[in-house]
Protein backbone atom coordinates (compact mmCIF):
# COMPACT_ATOMS: atom_id res chain seq x y z
CA UNK A 1 0.00 0.00 0.00
CA UNK A 2 3.09 2.25 0.28
CA UNK A 3 3.76 2.14 -2.97
CA UNK A 4 0.00 3.06 -4.47
CA UNK A 5 0.22 6.16 -1.93
CA UNK A 6 3.61 7.12 -2.93
CA UNK A 7 1.73 7.01 -6.53
CA UNK A 8 -0.93 9.13 -5.74
CA UNK A 9 0.81 11.71 -3.78
CA UNK A 10 2.80 11.68 -7.39
CA UNK A 11 -0.40 12.48 -9.11
CA UNK A 12 -2.37 15.14 -6.40
CA UNK A 13 -2.56 16.50 -2.90
CA UNK A 14 -4.46 13.72 -1.05
CA UNK A 15 -5.16 13.99 2.48
CA UNK A 16 -5.28 10.99 5.63
CA UNK A 17 -9.08 11.18 5.20
CA UNK A 18 -9.15 10.56 1.68
CA UNK A 19 -6.93 7.81 1.80
CA UNK A 20 -8.64 6.16 4.44
CA UNK A 21 -11.74 6.09 2.27
CA UNK A 22 -10.31 4.89 -0.68
CA UNK A 23 -8.98 1.78 0.85
CA UNK A 24 -12.39 0.82 1.37
CA UNK A 25 -12.60 0.34 -2.43
CA UNK A 26 -9.43 -1.88 -2.70
CA UNK A 27 -9.03 -5.29 -2.70
CA UNK A 28 -5.56 -6.92 -3.01
CA UNK A 29 -4.71 -9.66 -5.78
CA UNK A 30 -1.93 -11.83 -7.06
CA UNK A 31 -2.17 -13.22 -10.49
CA UNK A 32 -0.38 -16.05 -11.89
CA UNK A 33 2.29 -15.49 -14.74
CA UNK A 34 0.75 -15.68 -17.91
CA UNK A 35 -3.08 -15.04 -16.21
CA UNK A 36 -6.17 -13.14 -17.75
CA UNK A 37 -7.30 -9.94 -16.08
CA UNK A 38 -9.83 -8.85 -18.30
CA UNK A 39 -10.84 -11.32 -21.68
CA UNK A 40 -12.06 -9.52 -24.99
CA UNK A 41 -15.45 -8.99 -24.56
CA UNK A 42 -15.95 -8.88 -20.99
CA UNK A 43 -16.59 -5.50 -19.51
CA UNK A 44 -13.80 -4.08 -16.97
CA UNK A 45 -15.06 -3.30 -14.20
CA UNK A 46 -11.79 -2.32 -12.21
CA UNK A 47 -8.25 -0.67 -12.55
CA UNK A 48 -5.70 -2.18 -11.67
CA UNK A 49 -2.51 -0.57 -9.43
CA UNK A 50 0.43 -2.72 -10.64
CA UNK A 51 2.55 -3.08 -7.38
CA UNK A 52 4.84 -5.91 -8.50
CA UNK A 53 4.99 -7.57 -11.54
CA UNK A 54 4.16 -6.31 -15.32
CA UNK A 55 1.26 -7.40 -17.52
CA UNK A 56 0.11 -6.85 -21.67
CA UNK A 57 -2.38 -5.66 -23.46
CA UNK A 58 -3.21 -7.47 -26.80
CA UNK A 59 -5.42 -8.67 -29.57
CA UNK A 60 -5.43 -12.32 -30.96
CA UNK A 61 -6.29 -12.28 -34.76
CA UNK A 62 -5.96 -15.81 -36.56
CA UNK A 63 -3.94 -17.30 -33.59
CA UNK A 64 -1.13 -14.07 -33.61
CA UNK A 65 -1.02 -12.19 -30.64
CA UNK A 66 -0.35 -8.59 -31.76
CA UNK A 67 0.95 -6.79 -28.21
CA UNK A 68 -0.22 -3.64 -27.73
CA UNK A 69 1.25 -2.53 -24.52
CA UNK A 70 2.79 -2.82 -21.77
CA UNK A 71 2.32 -1.97 -17.68
CA UNK A 72 4.60 -2.26 -14.64
CA UNK A 73 5.55 -1.39 -11.24
CA UNK A 74 3.53 2.04 -10.42
CA UNK A 75 1.03 1.81 -13.44
CA UNK A 76 -2.60 1.36 -13.92
CA UNK A 77 -3.43 -1.31 -16.49
CA UNK A 78 -6.97 -1.11 -17.53
CA UNK A 79 -9.35 -0.71 -20.37
CA UNK A 80 -10.45 2.77 -20.56
CA UNK A 81 -13.13 2.51 -23.08
CA UNK A 82 -15.07 -0.16 -21.24
CA UNK A 83 -14.08 0.71 -17.65
CA UNK A 84 -15.41 4.30 -18.78
CA UNK A 85 -17.95 3.55 -21.17
CA UNK A 86 -19.49 0.15 -20.05
CA UNK A 87 -18.22 -1.85 -23.63
CA UNK A 88 -17.22 -5.12 -23.64
CA UNK A 89 -13.26 -5.11 -24.17
CA UNK A 90 -11.73 -5.32 -27.48
CA UNK A 91 -8.89 -6.54 -25.90
CA UNK A 92 -6.91 -9.13 -23.64
CA UNK A 93 -5.30 -8.09 -20.63
CA UNK A 94 -2.75 -10.89 -19.24
CA UNK A 95 -0.10 -11.03 -16.76
CA UNK A 96 3.73 -11.46 -18.22
CA UNK A 97 5.19 -12.72 -14.54
CA UNK A 98 3.93 -13.35 -11.23
CA UNK A 99 1.52 -9.40 -10.34
CA UNK A 100 0.87 -7.95 -7.32
CA UNK A 101 -2.23 -5.84 -7.45
CA UNK A 102 -4.33 -2.89 -5.99
CA UNK A 103 -7.50 -3.28 -7.62
CA UNK A 104 -9.82 -0.41 -7.46
CA UNK A 105 -13.65 -1.61 -8.05
CA UNK A 106 -15.18 0.98 -10.21
CA UNK A 107 -18.32 0.69 -8.52
CA UNK A 108 -16.81 1.81 -4.56
CA UNK A 109 -14.48 3.92 -6.73
CA UNK A 110 -17.00 6.18 -7.97
CA UNK A 111 -19.05 6.02 -4.54
CA UNK A 112 -16.00 7.10 -2.80
CA UNK A 113 -15.63 10.15 -5.37
CA UNK A 114 -18.92 11.51 -4.70
CA UNK A 115 -18.09 11.94 -1.18
CA UNK A 116 -14.07 12.72 -2.24
CA UNK A 117 -13.30 15.48 -4.22
CA UNK A 118 -9.73 14.18 -3.91
CA UNK A 119 -10.72 10.82 -4.81
CA UNK A 120 -12.00 12.46 -7.50
CA UNK A 121 -8.88 14.53 -8.74
CA UNK A 122 -7.35 11.01 -8.40
CA UNK A 123 -9.60 9.23 -10.56
CA UNK A 124 -9.22 12.19 -13.35
CA UNK A 125 -5.45 12.14 -13.06
CA UNK A 126 -4.79 8.34 -13.33
CA UNK A 127 -7.21 8.26 -16.94
CA UNK A 128 -5.20 11.32 -17.74
CA UNK A 129 -1.67 9.65 -17.54
CA UNK A 130 -3.02 6.43 -18.64
CA UNK A 131 -4.29 7.89 -21.97
CA UNK A 132 -1.08 9.83 -22.03
CA UNK A 133 1.06 7.06 -22.64
CA UNK A 134 -1.58 5.42 -24.93
CA UNK A 135 -0.96 8.09 -27.15
CA UNK A 136 2.48 8.21 -26.66
CA UNK A 137 2.74 4.74 -28.17
CA UNK A 138 0.00 5.00 -30.28
CA UNK A 139 2.39 8.02 -32.05
CA UNK A 140 5.44 5.89 -32.10
CA UNK A 141 3.72 3.80 -35.45
CA UNK A 142 2.69 6.70 -36.84
CA UNK A 143 6.01 8.67 -36.63
CA UNK A 144 8.58 6.28 -36.44
CA UNK A 145 10.47 3.09 -38.27
CA UNK A 146 10.79 0.38 -36.34
CA UNK A 147 14.46 1.07 -35.99
CA UNK A 148 13.41 3.96 -34.70
CA UNK A 149 10.71 2.85 -32.14
CA UNK A 150 13.34 0.49 -30.82
CA UNK A 151 15.95 3.32 -30.38
CA UNK A 152 12.94 5.44 -28.41
CA UNK A 153 11.76 2.57 -25.90
CA UNK A 154 15.46 1.73 -25.30
CA UNK A 155 15.95 5.56 -24.06
CA UNK A 156 12.50 6.33 -22.42
CA UNK A 157 11.28 3.00 -21.52
CA UNK A 158 14.69 0.63 -21.13
CA UNK A 159 12.65 -1.69 -18.52
CA UNK A 160 10.21 -2.49 -21.35
CA UNK A 161 13.64 -3.78 -23.20
CA UNK A 162 14.88 -5.03 -20.46
CA UNK A 163 12.47 -7.48 -19.10
CA UNK A 164 9.76 -8.22 -21.47
CA UNK A 165 11.18 -11.26 -24.29
CA UNK A 166 12.22 -10.35 -27.88
CA UNK A 167 9.31 -12.29 -29.39
CA UNK A 168 6.68 -9.89 -26.80
CA UNK A 169 8.73 -6.80 -28.35
CA UNK A 170 8.78 -7.35 -32.08
CA UNK A 171 4.65 -8.13 -31.41
CA UNK A 172 4.88 -4.61 -29.87
CA UNK A 173 7.06 -3.10 -32.27
CA UNK A 174 4.99 -4.35 -34.87
CA UNK A 175 7.75 -6.51 -36.89
CA UNK A 176 8.74 -10.08 -36.98
CA UNK A 177 10.98 -11.74 -34.51
CA UNK A 178 13.63 -12.20 -37.02
CA UNK A 179 13.66 -7.91 -37.98
CA UNK A 180 14.09 -6.86 -34.82
CA UNK A 181 17.11 -9.39 -34.33
CA UNK A 182 18.23 -8.28 -37.44
CA UNK A 183 18.02 -4.41 -35.97
CA UNK A 184 19.47 -4.90 -33.03
CA UNK A 185 22.79 -7.14 -34.58
CA UNK A 186 23.44 -4.07 -37.63
CA UNK A 187 23.18 -1.33 -34.49
CA UNK A 188 25.70 -3.57 -32.40
CA UNK A 189 28.09 -4.07 -35.47
CA UNK A 190 28.36 -0.07 -36.06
Amino acid sequence: MTSLLEYIHSLTPFSDESWTLLQTVLSKRIYRKNELMLKKGEICHSLFYIDKGFCKSYYEVDGVIKNTGFFFENEVATNISSFGGGQPSEFNIATCEEMHTLIFDKEKLFAAARQSPEIEALGRHCIRQFATKQEEFSNLFKLYTAHERLEYLESKYPEMIQRISLSQLASFLGVARETLSRIRKRRTSH
